[in-house]
């Protein structure tokens, strides 16, 4: 079983590692060798990239869109959705955020990743209904969380909620680097055991986990996974690419990538970063505190920004 790889350079990866401000100047200049590569889906859309387009960057999103689009027509383009709330910060009556997937799948958009901050599927039903009269794909998340009233029933139960609302796959989203590579094996297991559904998992590389439970992951049956290339990678952000490429080559999991292509992104995006030291997030390593904590990974380097525009840094 082929795993597809969705990379997401150009939206997670640096929103978690420098505040969402790389811009689309930086991004076309690679896009013909992004759309090369053959992953599953490239993420470039959504999460934080709009507000930081318009609040920070001078940037159209939509423009944003367009253009990539333009620049990888062959990769289908994901963006991640907060479901009611779309790109903002409260929610928005059912017919904007219809209208909302309607310009989206018009701009370019083919993968929309539907969430909702408290798993509650009704925050995501008007976006997955949306999406999908569209013809665009409906990916329903599971934001993954642990707590004493977060059981894998609780997990089983959600699946089978966004089952019935209507999706094209499902995502197990661990924002915060806290699902165990067990937890991952155990939790794919029975979702795969008791629905038939492509099943999707996000890790973030803070806590030292997400490559072990991507991997179990893969071994319990996963369909897909993210990661970032390499040189846009881990701390806050992401599992390498190239690193899990490697790993299932000559596997029955093999992704069929080709190193060669992805380092030369790995290189481009080497130098680039370079532009964007002043909104690096402090971490060297992993963070074990987020065990406990659950921070998420694509906001801890934005609140370490805003923390600074303050004056207020000592406070983290």
């Amino acid at each position: 079983m082929t795993i597809a790889i969705t990379d997401v350079v150009l939206r997670d990866a640096h929103q978690s590692l420098f505040a969402t401000r790389l811009r689309l100047d930086d991004m076309l200049p690679i896009a013909a060798a992004l759309d090369d590569v053959g992953y599953g889906s490239l993420e470039c859309w959504g999460g934080a990239t709009f507000d930081a387009c318009i609040r920070f960057l001078g940037e159209d999103p939509w423009l944003r869109l367009r253009e990539l689009k333009k620049a990888m027509p062959k990769t289908p383009l994901q963006m991640l959705l907060r479901g009611q709330n779309l790109l903002g910060y409260r929610h928005y009556a059912d017919d904007v955020v219809e209208r909302f997937v309607e310009r989206a799948v018009k701009n370019g958009m083919d993968v929309f990743r539907v969430f909702d901050a408290m798993n509650d599927p009704r925050n995501m039903k008007a976006a997955l209904q949306a999406v999908r009269s569209h013809g665009a794909h409906a990916q329903g998340t599971l934001s993954y969380t642990t707590s004493p009233a977060h059981t894998l029933q609780t997990w089983l139960d959600l699946t089978e909620q966004l089952l019935e609302t209507g999706v094209d796959s499902i995502a197990i989203k661990d924002m915060s680097g806290i699902l165990t590579p067990m937890a991952a094996f155990e939790l794919v297991s029975e979702i795969k055991k008791r629905f038939e559904v492509r099943l999707h998992l996000h890790c973030h590389a803070t806590t030292g986990m997400a490559e072990m439970a991507l991997l179990k992951a893969i071994e319990a049956g996963v369909d897909g996974v993210d990661t970032a290339i390499s040189s846009m990678s881990a701390t806050y952000g992401h599992p390498a690419t190239e690193a899990l490429v490697a790993t299932l080559a000559g596997t029955k999991y093999d992704t069929g990538l080709d190193i060669l292509k992805l380092e030369n992104i790995a290189a481009y995006f080497r130098e680039v970063r370079k532009k964007y030291h002043a909104f690096e997030g402090q971490l060297k390593g992993y963070d074990s505190r987020i065990l406990v904590a659950q921070v998420p990974g694509g906001m801890l380097t934005n609140l370490e920004s805003q923390l600074k525009q303050q004056n207020a840094a000592d406070r983290l």
